[in-house]
């Protein structure tokens, strides 16, 4: 039997639960379809003018499994407001000490109600449990919400730690003391 989910917080009557999720469950899956929808149009948007091809969509998402978010070097989190799937966070080692921060994303509609936080915390115990010191994450310039919760949550920018094709902005955060 698989563990309970954790509580958000220690409010019994939090909305929020977090918890381990296969990558390719339909919970999982269905997320990953809108998060990148979301994020390819709103770069087709900002430098093209149009949404995202509707068959390079499908080519992406289809190349893009996140099998590399599975036990025993990485972990993929799926976070449920009011029991509904809402959002997810990966995490996958990078090195013996460094994990890699991905896919946090959150429904619009769930956005604002402290989910991305739970998620990023929730992702930086996974990483810990891995044997981490240290996560690394690497984003887009027009992803400005996300840059701005990485920095509210301790994340320093830092040089390019990758060479990823829209990675425009690096952060690291240390996950024990004295990093």
């Amino acid at each position: 039997m698989p563990p309970a989910p954790a509580r958000a917080s220690s409010r019994a009557s939090s909305p929020w639960t977090v918890a381990p999720e296969p990558y390719d469950s339909p919970a999982a899956t269905a997320l990953w379809r809108a998060y990148y929808t979301e994020v390819s149009d709103r770069w087709y948007l900002l430098h093209e003018g149009h949404r995202t091809d509707p068959d390079e969509l499908e080519r992406e998402i289809a190349a893009r499994t996140g099998a590399e978010l599975a036990p025993p070097t990485g972990k993929l989190l799926l976070a449920r407001y009011d029991g509904t799937p809402a959002g997810t966070a990966g995490v996958r080692l990078v090195d013996a000490s460094t994990a890699e921060l991905t896919r946090v994303f959150l429904r619009e509609e769930t956005r604002g109600r402290g989910g991305a936080a739970l998620l990023v915390a929730a992702a930086e115990d996974a990483a810990r449990a891995l044997g981490a010191r240290r996560m690394v994450l690497d984003t887009r310039g027009d992803l400005v919400e996300a840059r701005a919760l990485y920095a509210r949550l301790g994340y320093a920018e830092t040089e390019p730690h990758n060479d990823g094709p829209y990675a425009e902005h690096w952060f690291s955060k240390p996950l024990t003391q004295g990093i």
